[in-house]
């Protein structure tokens, strides 16, 4: 991915971003395309949360394009269906005027939106939960960003957990997406860089109501542990009930697709010990963003709810920086807006923020996950340790 575009693809988007200049009095609408439905739909109503937060934490400020409105428009990724979500998408931008999307969250459903919508029509995404290392060099004409990083990271930040606890031998499973095989193939080269042995390594299909067999499998090879890079409410948490049906399996490493609250809800103590990760980390701006998620309602702890606030914050920043809701103007401004140089703006913030661009001054977003982008406009990763204890996900440590 190239963010500094090139003078065609500049004035392509330009062209097709005139279409949605705003009038002064029509609100600036901002789509949020996050999968409501699949396999990771219990996390999703947190993450929307989060983005709207930040959304009507600025809509109408005197400092936004003149006291502009800003309207969420949601719809529905799926996660899994890759036409579904880019049909989606497609309403969003030609039907509701969408001038930006926080999303989307799955890695495939995010790839094809970016290919066959954000591209061709212009309109610049931020991704809070779209990992995979394959998106870092996807054709993007300098549109796309995510606030979560790769799983090149989050591979070798898991193996590097296991090594430590002694697991020198594990079997592994994935769900058979780009996700799922990008995150397996940093883990395993990680893992064996550091002598770890993986006993087999296997895919699984999502939407099966029997994992039998590719739990026997898994158990005949054995292993210490079974490492899950699977979706907490699709086929990771069948895998998990087969393997605990079985014996096969007592110990687990979790991705961050598996960590949720339904995790622990359907197996409680039956996983006790195991471990998982998911971005993460000690900074000024993950206590304040849980205040303000805790006033309002939401589950600040939820995996990605920060990183869906920092993106729509980021969309709302840049466009006040570029004073226009046209992506040919304001994706350009998204780098500068996310580092250093700039006064550091955390949640709750952005009042401010907008103040201080109108002044003419700069700023440095950090917001609640420690904002920092590294090319090609993604979050340089820190990563939280969880553990099962007594039955809840318990976060022991950072990295």
């Amino acid at each position: 991915m190239k963010h500094l575009l090139a003078t065609t693809a500049a004035a392509a988007t330009l062209i097709a971003g005139a279409a949605f200049a705003q009038s002064g009095t029509d609100p600036v609408k901002m789509g949020v395309l996050l999968s409501f439905t699949g396999p990771i739909e219990s996390l999703s109503p947190a993450m929307a949360s989060g983005a709207e937060m930040a959304i009507s934490e600025a809509s109408g400020n005197e400092n936004f394009m003149g006291g502009t409105s800003i309207e969420p428009v949601r719809a529905d990724a799926t996660c899994v269906d890759a036409a579904a979500a880019t049909a989606a998408a497609e309403r969003m931008i030609t039907s509701d005027g969408v001038t930006a999307i926080m999303g989307a969250d799955c890695s495939g459903v995010t790839t094809a939106v970016l290919s066959n919508v954000a591209v061709p029509n212009g309109v610049a995404m931020i991704s809070p939960a779209a990992t995979s290392p394959a998106l870092s060099s996807a054709e993007d004409n300098g549109l796309f960003f995510r606030t979560a990083p790769s799983d090149a990271r989050q591979g070798e930040v898991m193996a590097n957990i296991l090594i430590e606890e002694g697991i020198e031998e594990v079997a592994v499973t994935y769900t058979n997406n780009d996700y799922g095989n990008g995150f397996a193939d940093a883990f395993i080269a990680s893992y064996e860089d550091q002598g770890g042995t993986v006993t087999l390594s296997a895919s699984h299909e999502d939407g099966k109501g029997d994992y039998s067999a590719e739990v026997g499998a898994l158990a005949s090879a054995g292993g210490d542990a079974l490492v899950v890079l699977g979706y907490v409410d699709q086929g990771g948490a069948g895998i998990i009930q087969s393997a605990l049906d079985t014996g096969a399996f007592d110990t687990f490493a979790f991705g961050d697709g598996m960590i949720g609250d339904s995790l622990t809800e359907r197996f409680g103590q039956s996983i006790e010990g195991s471990i998982g990760t998911a971005p993460g980390g000690e900074n000024e701006g993950a206590d304040m963003f849980q205040t303000m998620a805790d006033e309002a309602g939401i589950d600040g702890t939820s995996v990605y709810a920060g990183e869906s606030y920092d993106a729509a914050a980021l969309l709302v920043l840049a466009m006040a920086q570029a004073e226009s809701a046209s992506a040919g103007d304001y994706a350009g401004e998204i780098m500068g807006i996310a580092n250093e140089p700039g006064e550091k703006i955390y949640p709750g913030e952005l009042a401010k923020a907008l103040q201080i661009i109108a002044d003419g001054g700069e700023v440095d977003y950090e917001g609640a996950t420690g904002v920092e982008f590294v090319e090609p406009g993604e979050a340089a990763g820190s990563y939280a340790e969880f553990r099962v204890q007594d039955g809840a996900l318990e976060v022991i440590g950072y990295r």
